[in-house]
């Protein structure tokens, strides 16, 4: 049950000391597995409605769940599925469960309903690597 080769059902991304290489792994699988190239694969998000490790059922299928990541200056609403204005006093908000997955470049379409989102592993805002 606890075989460390196994892959997890949900990442702890900020536990990781180069969350950037869990990210690239992600495309290289799925590079592999399409017999896509890997420089015409982007990472994209979808955030589910789960809060807890618990609720996950299994491994995503295309991708990786992981857990670990907040807003800072604003909230997320999980029944709407919306980014809101963070309440009074509340600096940082925990998101949800998220699937990480690769797509084409191509078939990525951020013009409606998308919001490119920076992610920084850090506070400090600049080039971190």
């Amino acid at each position: 049950q606890n075989n460390p080769a196994d892959i997890p059902k949900v990442t702890w991304l900020s536990g990781l000391y180069n969350p950037q290489s869990f990210l690239t792994a992600i495309c290289q699988v799925t590079a592999q597995k399409n017999s896509a190239e890997l420089d015409k694969l982007v990472t994209w998000t979808d955030v589910t409605k789960k809060l807890a490790v618990e609720e996950v059922e299994g491994v995503s299928r295309d991708g990786a769940y992981i857990t670990g990541l907040n807003v800072q200056g604003a909230r997320w609403d999980v029944s709407g599925g919306i980014l809101e204005r963070s309440k009074p006093k509340e600096m940082f908000c925990k998101m949800p469960i998220i699937n990480v997955k690769a797509l084409p470049a191509d078939k990525v379409d951020v013009s409606t309903g998308v919001y490119v989102c920076p992610t920084y592993k850090t506070e400090f805002r600049g080039p971190t690597f």
